[in-house]
């Protein structure tokens, strides 16, 4: 696969408490230079880095991040209130103890809501999957796909541990193919990205991309001398 079939497909990633505007602002400029799908955001650099980019490239950010108890109504008002800031797509974390609980129908009511607050934007569903069975992760593959959400993604990054192969080919196992997969958390670079892509996922959520692509541009030529 090649390298700028990959970066295509990034989400390039900063989600960090400490993200300062500078920092954020590097992220857009190397988004911009390297093609990738989109730069992922906190909320509240949403406004700002999509006047900076001015249309170069789609803004995602995160609601009920990393932790998802947030209630539906606070989600929903956070879904409203990007878009209205300029994001293009925005990533969802559900509430896991209503997974433990098996409320389905309420998970599926606050997908549903948070979709619907996103006046057509893309949604991605994060599901945190090191924290769910393999039968709690197949039941939210089939509400994800009964939502209207776009994307099913497997991790925050916070959680403790992030995508999996096996949990990529799980997903493109049970969920409807209107779905997209988005892969994140722990991809270490080139190799690892090829690898969840060619497993199904359409996204990946990662910083290391970028910065591995700048590292090999780095090293000298063959044949270059001193």
């Amino acid at each position: 696969m090649e390298t700028r079939e990959i970066l295509a497909a990034v989400d390039h990633t900063l989600l960090a408490q400490t993200a300062a505007w500078a920092q954020i602002r590097a992220l857009c400029d190397d988004g911009v230079r390297y093609g990738v799908a989109s730069v992922c955001i906190p909320a509240s650099y949403v406004r700002q880095a999509s006047a900076y980019l001015a249309g170069r490239l789609p803004v995602c950010t995160v609601i009920g991040f990393p932790n998802g108890y947030d209630t539906t109504a606070a989600k929903c008002f956070m879904a409203a209130d990007a878009v209205k800031n300029g994001a293009d797509e925005v990533d969802m974390v559900i509430n896991i103890g209503w997974v433990k609980d098996c409320r389905w129908d309420d998970l599926l009511d606050e997908i549903r809501a948070v979709k619907a607050a996103c006046s057509g934007r893309i949604l991605k569903v994060i599901i945190e999957t090191c924290m769910l069975t393999d039968e709690e992760k197949i039941r939210m593959c089939e509400i994800v796909s009964a939502s209207g959400a776009d994307f099913i993604k497997t991790s925050t990054g916070f959680g403790g541990a992030g995508a999996t192969l096996e949990d990529i080919r799980l997903f493109r196992a049970h969920v409807q193919p209107h779905v997209k997969i988005k892969a994140a958390g722990g991809i270490s670079g080139l190799e690892d990205a090829a690898a969840f892509l060619a497993a199904g996922a359409d996204r990946l959520g990662t910083s290391r991309i970028v910065r591995a692509v700048k590292a090999l541009e780095s090293q000298p030529s063959e044949g270059a001398t001193c």
